[in-house]
């Protein structure tokens, strides 16, 4: 008993105890400490790989321009698809900066270790399943090890630890994810010798509410797979759509083996309806990444936004604990912080855009492409809304509908 006594008297308090050491997580955890702040970081597994496409924008450099010196292949270019595989391809080569298609297992290791670099302290093989609370009040994480149940406590609380969070439903600021407001996902990194351009990547909508993605990593590695959206979770089986994108004739053109190893394969629930904008912050606790819905709706790309949240959290983390005042109050700056607000309503375009696109089994979208090949300034404006989240008139919708 004396000994137990003693142990809670000498825990030590961290600055920021943040759950989950993903690009978020990792992120908010390297500007901490860069900031001279104690950080707690703690992840269940380091050599789990998180599901995912992997395609990643050339806005990373901004955030790890160290990533260039490991030499991933360039990516220029991008194919889309429509449910009936009308098509529109683009290349930004010689104009703007290249993106890169990455290894989760590799690259979620690779932005860690920078944070651990920067002093931040990693608790690997730790499952956050409640906080530690202190005359009502949040004052800590628990976790579970495999040596037994930890605690780490924190000034401020910051929750990265995806859409599987036990944390965030257990915060009071939002509730569980409901099955027709997420992605429901498949895919896999195979190997083997294939037809792909390898500077580019490729997206097919489907005639139902989903789409596939072909993304490739080097020259014989690539990442495949598809998913479904919203209320189409309801209707299809994720296991059977997968099957049948891989075994689609259109899709195996790109594939002249009989046989590819399969590296990994994995299922995931991915945010679909953009950022949980009123689940962002409370007293002393913020949520960040997957787990505040910091994925692109329509294209599912969540790695850039998911670290720009986590550096917007750190910095207003960094702000409160200067000042003193961990409060919603204070923390309310993480919402309100330019990049953030940027991205709520880039995501809310998006998510007006899905019904739209994926209406009569996809011919809107195919009716654009159409309309694409004939006119170019129609052309201009279905790449700008893709890839440059850049709303299409209501010239365009007028004619697609017409």
């Amino acid at each position: 008993m004396y000994i137990f006594i003693i142990k809670k008297l000498i825990m030590k308090m961290f600055d920021v105890v943040i759950s989950g050491a993903g690009p978020a997580g990792s992120k908010s955890a390297q500007i901490l400490a860069e900031g001279g702040f104690e950080v707690a970081l703690i992840e269940k597994d380091i050599n789990w790989r998180k599901p995912c496409g992997g395609a990643v924008s050339s806005r990373i450099f901004k955030y790890y321009p160290q990533l260039r010196k490991l030499n991933y292949p360039p990516n220029t270019g991008v194919t889309i698809y429509s449910g009936d595989y009308r098509k529109i391809k683009y290349s930004w080569k010689n104009i703007r900066d290249y993106s890169i298609n990455v290894d989760r297992l590799e690259f979620d290791n690779f932005v860690r270790n920078i944070a651990i670099e920067a002093g931040a302290q990693l608790f690997n093989k730790n499952i956050s399943y409640d906080f530690v609370t202190k005359n009502s009040r949040r004052v800590g994480i628990k976790t579970k090890t495999p040596s037994g149940t930890k605690e780490y406590l924190g000034k401020i609380l910051i929750i990265a630890d995806g859409m599987s969070s036990k944390l965030a439903p257990k915060s009071g600021l939002k509730g569980k994810w409901k099955i027709d407001e997420i992605g429901l996902c498949k895919c896999a990194i195979m190997e083997g010798e294939n037809l792909l351009d390898k500077d580019s990547i490729s997206l097919f909508f489907r005639a139902y509410k989903g789409y596939g993605w072909i993304f490739p990593i080097d020259d014989k590695r690539f990442n495949i797979g598809c998913g479904t959206w919203l209320d189409e979770n309801l209707n299809s089986n994720l296991n059977q759509i997968y099957t049948e994108f891989l075994n689609d004739p259109h899709i195996k053109k790109f594939f002249p083996k009989s046989h590819y190893k399969e590296i990994w394969n994995g299922a995931y629930p991915i945010p679909a309806l953009g950022v949980k904008e009123k689940s962002l912050y409370g007293d002393n606790i913020m949520i960040i990444g997957d787990a505040a819905g910091f994925v692109s709706p329509i294209s599912g790309e969540g790695i850039h936004p998911s670290i720009v949240s986590g550096k917007c959290a750190a910095e207003t983390a960094i702000e409160a604990l200067k000042n003193d005042d961990i409060s919603k109050q204070s923390l309310k700056k993480y919402k309100q912080h330019p990049n953030i607000k940027k991205i709520i309503r880039n995501f809310k375009m998006k998510v007006s855009m899905v019904e739209f696109l994926f209406e009569n089994k996809g011919q809107n979208l195919s009716k654009m492409f159409e309309l694409a090949d004939t006119d170019d300034k129609i052309r201009e404006e279905v790449i700008n809304m893709f890839l440059f989240s850049i709303p299409p008139s209501k010239e365009l919708l007028l004619k697609i509908q017409s």
